[in-house]
């Protein structure tokens, strides 16, 4: 796959709710993952199976009340960047909040290499 497909592919996924699908399909097995923060397990994670982790915390620590995706927006042969607008619901607590953040996708070989996380206030 090339940028333009992998990034149309990663932001339908985010839009139609199959973005924990898309893993396999669009991200390298070694690809890595950086939060903009410390959430208490560092900031880092590395290959496929602790990214799908990071789905699965997410979507069992909170509800997705509304929803909006940005993008894609490329960037020379190699990068793209997707803008998410969220209004969550934590689940334990029942806080509401909204959420604003960039996320920045590296591709190399025809699959994401790497995410980063950027967040608004």
């Amino acid at each position: 796959m090339d940028l333009q497909e992998i990034s149309k592919a990663l932001v339908a996924g985010a839009r139609d709710g199959s973005d924990t699908e898309n893993l396999d399909k669009l991200y390298a097995p070694n690809a890595v993952s950086v939060e903009a923060m410390d959430f208490g397990d560092g900031r880092e994670v590395r290959g496929i199976d602790a990214i799908k982790g990071k789905h699965e915390w997410w979507n069992s620590a909170f509800e997705v009340l509304e929803a909006d995706v940005g993008g894609p927006f490329p960037h020379g042969p190699d990068r793209f960047a997707v803008i998410y607008k969220m209004k969550t619901k934590n689940r334990q607590t029942g806080e509401v909040s909204d959420m604003e953040e960039v996320g920045l996708y590296h591709v190399a070989g025809g699959k994401i290499v790497r995410e980063e996380f950027f967040y608004g206030e």
